[in-house]
């Protein structure tokens, strides 16, 4: 199946140029869009950082990016783990500690009011999410497919174990750490004070239950994605720029199948042309009247 998607991204985004120059631009007229909205029985509802950062959730992404003297892409990796435990758990505990003061936003609201709408009357939705930060579920969504982990899991380096934990901070070794200042030092906290595994017998180092950098998506989410992205008859994309692969590629093989697709985004992006809405604007100003009973 992965390879399959795998070639499938090569052959839609090959499509996909040779069919920008005829296709019609995107409509942004509402009353359609809700119009097609009323007759859909299966939607799925793609969701990226722009959603969040809304709530005020950084995207830790571009030049603005940086946390003391480094970008996400630098600490988030397996590497940086291995030889740095305390430094990269300092990044993350000063991320879940950002983020667990944060609120879903109206758009979170919209997605999570229709996803239970649509549930009473027999049919079907659900959100795939780039997101880690936990905002649908606490909106009220069920059924999240989150392709890159969740920032409120832990997932033990020797067993295996993944659980849920909110605390924060998440170990007392880490409270009062975190300062993003360039010039903050850093705690130096011993491996055995890190967090922990509470899984009976094992005590093995916790790391987060993140896709990091140089690592896959969990095959059994991408291929439940998959399956939603096969079978849905409208599919809307909110606050992605559709760039990072392979959720980049998830709308686009809707509408090579004719299915619709919507955007909502502060501004057109690389495959807005492929679409058959678009919706400018912040997601929480426009989703509620799209979504809206």
């Amino acid at each position: 199946m992965l390879a399959a998607v795998r070639r499938s991204g090569s052959v839609l985004r090959a499509a996909s140029v040779a069919n920008m120059a005829a296709r019609a631009q995107p409509s942004s007229n509402m009353a359609a869009f809700r119009k097609t909205l009323a007759e859909s029985k299966h939607v799925v509802v793609l969701t990226g950082a722009g959603v969040s950062a809304e709530s005020g959730v950084p995207t830790f992404r571009g030049a603005g990016g940086w946390w003391r003297r480094y970008q996400a892409e630098n600490l988030a990796t397996p590497g940086a783990f291995r030889e740095q435990p305390s430094l990269v758990w300092e990044f993350y505990h000063y991320r879940r500690h950002l983020v667990s003061a944060t609120n879903p936003n109206k758009a979170h609201q919209a997605i999570a009011a229709l996803q239970a709408r649509l549930a009473a009357a027999g049919r079907r939705c659900r959100v795939i999410t780039q997101n880690i930060d936990g905002l649908h579920q606490r909106a009220g969504s069920s059924h999240v497919l989150e392709l890159h982990g969740a920032l409120f899991k832990t997932r033990c380096t020797r067993c295996g174990d993944v659980r849920e934990n909110w605390d924060d901070p998440i170990c007392p070794a880490l409270a009062g750490t975190g300062a993003p200042e360039p010039n903050a030092p850093a705690a130096h906290i011993p491996e055995s004070e890190l967090p922990r595994c509470q899984a009976a017998g094992c005590g093995g180092l916790l790391r987060p239950h993140v896709v990091w950098f140089g690592e896959s998506l969990d095959p059994d989410v991408l291929e439940q994605a998959h399956t939603e992205l096969e079978s849905c008859d409208l599919c809307l994309v909110v606050g992605t720029s559709s760039v990072v692969y392979p959720a980049a590629m998830f709308a686009p093989m809707v509408a090579e199948r004719g299915v619709p697709v919507a955007e909502f985004n502060l501004e057109p992006t690389p495959k807005t042309g492929e679409f058959g809405y678009h919706f400018a604007g912040q997601c929480g100003d426009t989703l509620p009247e799209a979504l809206a009973p």
